[in-house]
């Protein structure tokens, strides 16, 4: 069993950022793949990024290249999501999660993940 723990949401102004950090106990999700999705008020919960075990390949949403970067740090067993140029639409909130049958291969899709965290709330004002 992995429990996932996010922090560092909050409210921030647009063009602002914030650092979401996803901490993992249990087990080490050091050979899992892991990812950042979002769930705004009535709508589905969405990917944000993935990054692969070892930090080397990541992918994003589309309408948030260029503005949010996933990293990772195996030896704290921790997955982190830095989030620039907020939007008021960024609004929502923010789950991390782990694959724990890949390493390598970048999903998107919320079934994919076997471990969710419960969440930590970002709302960008406008």
């Amino acid at each position: 069993q992995v429990q996932l723990v996010e922090s560092g949401g909050g409210l921030v102004q647009a063009g602002g950022s914030l650092r979401l950090s996803c901490a993992a106990s249990g087990r080490t999700v050091s050979n899992d793949v892991m990812g950042w999705f979002r769930q705004a008020p009535g709508k589905e919960r969405e990917f944000v990024a993935a990054i692969s075990w070892n930090g080397r390949s990541t992918t994003y949403a589309d309408s948030m290249k260029g503005r949010f970067t996933v990293s990772r740090d195996n030896a704290k067993n921790t997955v982190n999501l830095q989030m620039n140029s907020l939007r008021p639409e960024d609004t929502a909130v923010y789950f991390c999660a782990a694959d724990v049958d890949h390493n390598i291969l970048l999903l998107t899709t919320t079934h994919e993940y076997d471990y969710w965290g419960q969440g930590t709330q970002v709302t960008v004002s406008s």
